[in-house]
């Protein structure tokens, strides 16, 4: 008879192999403490609870490592919530950002951690709703003594802090239904407002009663003792929402808009409000009701920002050096042309709206007095001010603009609304400012029409599509593969996941032929969407294990327009 060969040096019989259930998870953390930190490996796959599947994606290979991933599924039978809050998107992704932040409420003094975001609703890769059934993506530390495995905190998270957090936070019948129906409704009321604004030709609404100042500069909630919003009488307009019903507030109609007033009294407060109108809020956030059109656009100067192949020769007419500005590339922009190129980049796009802060931006690019006319001649002077291209970017490309401006009353001439901020109360002065306007200033109108923009081509090579690594740096930075991608002047940005988002989107869309080297720059953004709509977040990247957010389409241009490695390859007329 053949001897059976014994592998088990100590002596001990090998641990036999455990039954994929919540009991055999637990007894092989059990037997794997004090192990190498590495047999963690062996818990991949997934793993039968009462009520819901673990799935572990990914195992660290060292506690110093990236956390540890994994997916938690519920079937729709169990979880159990009832069919009308997931009956299309809107409602899912409400529903979705409910679940996730009572999650995180459960699990915040686990190892185990969810990406939850903050004050906006954003449609998520940590928490999906499918046809009823709650995913769920999460990560863990998984902990160790030095580089061995602490089975005990392990089995602590995985077998007693998860199940407790998806019987509490992924059910209907544990869930605070109250709270939950309320976040589902807020979320479809907010996207019900703003899909509205078109059909009333507004750019902007914002509700009576909004708290618009947040607690801090690194605080987004809302400021407390806080002067609600009230509307002036000459602006309030109606609307009727899905669930709240009618809603009053002021209407910001589309043209040329500016915010005045003085220091400290909350030009830029509002300003900023109407910048983050593209999302929707949480319930309490004060802002539920403050949106904007969903292709609104803040524009800023940005020092040191790379452009390609961009004509700016509306704002630009020449250059000293000879530089051909209807085609104009640098890796090192001034105020001026970063933020004419930005202007133009959000306008190509497909931008309807953009914002502008007058303290943000590039002064010499925003005015031109009459005096400075006098002493420098236009034939000396390449720049077109944008006071005066405001209005034919209105006229002929129908781009509305809303715009905070203190220091040059020259722009009454062109707005068709003036807003005055007064300790955070909020007057139309459009008559006044008209008056005012009305007495000449000697100053003369620099040009009259804002010609089409030349949409770009982007090369496809550009990107590297070898499976980069792709991390955010906060909200500031995007790091793709070897590049870094400067984002700290996309001031829309709200969430480190975002910035994923975007990097893993535009690795997608040029390995998925989305970007080839044929479709224009508005044309790949139109096929992004269309493949977002159909498939959701998996249209962003359907292998990748790590949190991310969908980023919008305007935000994914940005980042695409400041890619060190972009070339363009034509323009198309």
């Amino acid at each position: 008879m053949a001897q059976r060969t014994n592998n088990n040096r100590g002596g001990r019989a090998p641990t036999p192999p455990a039954k994929r259930t919540a009991e055999g998870l637990r007894d092989q953390l059990r037997s794997m403490h004090g192990a190498s930190y590495g047999r963690y490996k062996s818990l991949s796959g997934n793993w039968a609870f009462d009520g819901f599947t673990l799935e572990v994606q990914k195992v660290q290979p060292d506690p110093y490592a990236p956390a540890s991933r994994c997916e938690v599924r519920v079937d729709a039978e169990h979880a159990g919530f009832p069919s009308d809050l997931w009956s299309n998107p809107v409602r899912a992704r409400g529903l979705a950002g409910a679940l996730v932040r009572a999650v995180h409420r459960r699990l915040r003094d686990s190892r185990l951690s969810v990406d939850a975001g903050r004050q906006q609703v954003l449609d998520r890769s940590s928490c999906q709703i499918v046809d009823g059934t709650v995913v769920l993506r999460l990560g863990i530390d998984m902990p160790g003594r030095g580089r061995s495995i602490d089975g005990k905190q392990a089995e602590q998270a995985l077998c007693r802090d998860l199940p407790d957090a998806v019987e509490q936070g992924l059910r209907w019948h544990t869930a605070d239904q109250q709270r939950v129906r309320e976040f589902v409704d807020s979320i479809e009321d907010t996207d019900a407002l703003r899909r509205q604004l078109p059909e009333r030709n507004l750019v902007a609404f914002v509700a009576d009663g909004a708290i618009l100042p947040r607690r801090s500069g690194i605080d987004d909630r809302p400021l407390q003792q806080a002067v609600p919003f009230s509307s002036p009488e000459s602006l309030r307009t109606e609307f009727d929402l899905p669930n709240r019903g009618r809603v009053s507030g002021m209407g910001i109609a589309e043209g040329i808009s500016l915010i005045v007033g003085g220091g400290f009294h909350g030009k830029s407060t509002l300003l900023r409000a109407l910048e983050h109108g593209i999302y929707d809020h949480v319930p309490g956030d004060g802002r539920e009701l403050v949106v904007c059109r969903e292709d609104t656009v803040k524009v800023r100067a940005e020092d040191g920002r790379r452009v390609n192949r961009v004509d700016v020769s509306p704002f630009v007419s020449h250059l000293p050096t000879g530089t051909d500005t209807s085609d104009f590339s640098t890796d090192n922009a001034s105020g001026s042309t970063s933020q004419a190129a930005s202007i133009v980049e959000a306008v190509e796009a497909g931008s309807k709206a953009l914002l502008l802060d007058e303290d943000t931006a590039a002064t010499n690019l925003m005015i031109r007095d009459a005096r400075m006319q006098e002493l420098v001649a236009k034939d000396s002077e390449p720049l077109t001010p944008f006071l005066d291209l405001i209005r034919p970017l209105y006229d002929r490309h129908r781009v509305s603009t809303v715009m905070v401006m203190g220091g040059s009353g020259d722009y009454m001439d062109v707005a068709d609304r003036v807003l005055m901020l007064d300790s955070y109360r909020c007057y139309e002065v459009t008559d006044r400012a008209r008056g005012l306007a009305s007495t000449p200033t000697g100053r003369h109108r620099e040009a009259d029409t804002f010609p089409d923009i030349r949409s770009r081509v982007p090369d496809p090579r550009s990107i590297d599509t070898d499976r980069p690594k792709v991390r955010s740096r906060g909200t500031d930075a995007l790091t793709l593969g070897q590049t870094t991608v400067e984002l700290r002047a996309v001031e829309q940005l709200v969430d480190p996941a975002q910035v994923t988002g975007i990097g893993l989107a535009l690795v997608n869309c040029a390995r998925s032929g989305l970007l080839d080297g044929r479709r224009t720059v508005r044309e790949v953004l139109d096929a992004f969407d269309a493949e977002v709509t159909k498939r959701g977040v998996h249209a962003v990247d359907d292998r990748y294990v790590g949190d991310f957010a969908v980023p919008r389409r305007f935000e994914l241009a940005a980042a695409l327009n400041r890619l060190r490695t972009l070339r363009v390859g034509a323009f198309r007329e």
